[in-house]
């Protein structure tokens, strides 16, 4: 670091130059910050489980792998959020709960901190006020921070606003809804929703009701829920759709006849290549590589997204395999990320690229949520950067005050990234990571539960416990102990070859 300020200082190093190798920095190396916490106000004692679905009880406040402290008891389905200020976070629960935080009620980023709720969306017996069942997607406005979209598998996409969390609007969409997505760019409100049923619905926020349906020749006769949807951040129009039968599919909404294509694993050539069963007619610009059946992956595909500048798709399906596609031609660019990845759930995958602008061109950097870590892998290369693991086991149990218990796998189920869309406090333009008050910040919902941070490694962090709060202080300044003195006793051993113990 000191070489690098000292090239700046001889203008050697430019200023842009001089951010994406400290943004970059900053991005390999994200940690567990567990000084933050999510209190949603519920009660009960928590149970510590094994591989097996064994559990036992654990005391209060043990940051080991258990907690008395929840955001959600129920489990966290959903988080979303807001691109303008990083600032106002919403969290959805297996109960049908929604909660809305501010993470900026904590000052220093480096101090033990317990986040609550804002406001509390409480369940609906009745599904009209509010949702009845487990949330499954939640995204903010594009253009406005003070409205959020809500999807449940109660058949019902709902619209509320941030402040006092007052619904706005309801949509009976007459099926379950896995996922939803808005536009990130678009001037339309219209909202794609990812159903039980093989069509993509387009619902307008403006009309109040359901103006297009979204539907393949091929789909007529089948091919499974949507799983998976993604709006282009480049052109307002373009959606990409993952379904149950394996199949990526690219729609321009503008046309009378929406499809594009489909992505074809076997195809790294993309629409500049004319395969033996493409679609020799049609007036698109993707018709001579079109193929009539082509499938992206060999299982279900739930999880999509694109790159920051939308020059790539990158899907994820239940065939392990995490594929990257060229957005201007739909050729798979071949990328792999080896035999790590893990993926078996009927549910949508959210998954992030880094914003354009953080790292040098062609680095950009892909989290995915790999069952009970985070993967941080190159895009264009699939190399496995760092792992992030939190504490707690693989299996999480929970008893509540009604004198019941449940055992689940632990598994992440929602990741946002925070940014501050360019204004991080300083006047600095360009994407800022880490809102107003910290230097990046990733935070990931988990079914046991909790609302989990992580934050780069900086400097400052070596004396992250020492201005601790007088309620969770203690136990955090002794885990922080433990962890350091465990790694110089590894780090002894592996250059002596000898077992060392402190006392």
């Amino acid at each position: 670091m000191n070489s690098t300020l000292f090239d700046r200082e001889l203008g050697k190093l430019g200023p842009k130059d001089l951010s994406k190798q400290v943004t970059t920095k900053l991005l390999r190396n994200f940690r567990f910050a567990p000084q933050h916490r999510f209190n949603g106000g519920h009660k009960g004692s928590a149970t510590s489980g094994d591989r097996n679905g064994n559990s036992g009880s654990a005391n209060s406040g043990d940051h080991d792998g258990v907690s008395d402290m929840w955001a959600h008891q129920a489990g966290v389905q959903a988080l979303a959020l807001e691109r303008f200020e990083g600032r106002i976070l919403i969290s959805g629960g297996s109960d049908a709960t929604i909660k809305i935080w501010d993470l900026e009620q904590c000052g220093n980023p480096n101090h033990a901190h317990t986040y609550k709720p804002l406001g509390i969306i409480n369940r609906s017996n009745d599904g009209v006020k509010a949702h009845k069942f487990g949330i499954t997607q939640l995204s903010f406005f594009p253009i406005d921070p003070e409205a959020f979209l809500s999807s449940s598998y109660d058949q019902t996409l709902k619209l509320w606003a941030t402040e006092g969390a007052q619904l706005s609007g309801n949509w009976d969409l007459g099926s379950k809804m896995y996922t939803h997505a808005i536009s990130p760019v678009a001037d339309h409100l219209l909202v794609a929703c990812g159903l039980a049923h093989p069509a993509v619905r387009l619902v307008d926020l403006r009309s109040n009701a359901a103006v297009k349906t979204l539907v393949a020749p091929s789909q007529v006769s089948g091919g499974g829920a949507v799983l998976a949807l993604a709006w282009s951040p480049r052109h307002e129009h373009i959606l990409a759709s993952g379904t149950l039968d394996g199949a990526v599919r690219i729609w321009d909404i503008r046309r009378a006849s929406s499809l594009l294509g489909l992505l074809d694993q076997e195809d790294s050539l993309g629409i500049f290549g004319r395969g033996t069963n493409a679609n020799p007619h049609g007036n698109n610009p993707w018709d001579r590589g079109y193929r009539i059946s082509a499938k992206a992956h060999s299982g279900p595909v739930n999880g999509l997204t694109w790159s920051d500048d939308g020059a790539f798709i990158i899907s994820a399906g239940h065939d392990r395999r995490i594929r990257v596609w060229d957005a201007a031609t739909g050729a798979n660019t071949l990328a792999s990320f080896g035999p790590s990845i893990r993926n078996g759930q009927l549910a949508n995958i959210p998954m992030f690229v880094t914003p354009v602008g953080l790292t040098p061109p062609k680095k950009e950097l892909l989290f995915w949520p790999n069952e009970t870590e985070i993967l941080v892998m190159e895009l264009h290369e699939g190399t496995i950067i760092t792992r992030l693991r939190g504490p707690g086991s693989q299996i999480a149990g929970v008893r509540t005050n009604r004198a019941g218990e449940r055992s689940v796998h632990n598994r992440i189920t929602s990741l946002v990234w925070r940014g501050s869309g360019g204004h991080g406090g300083d006047g600095s333009m360009g994407p800022v990571p880490g809102g107003t008050n910290a230097s990046g910040g990733v935070y990931s919902g988990q079914t046991d539960g909790q609302i989990r941070a992580w934050m780069p490694r900086v400097l400052e962090d070596d004396g992250i416990n020492e201005d601790a709060s007088e309620n969770d202080g203690g136990s955090l300044n002794q885990q922080g102990q433990k962890r350091k003195a465990t790694a110089i006793d590894d780090a002894i051993r592996a250059m002596s070859g000898r077992n060392i113990t402190y006392t």
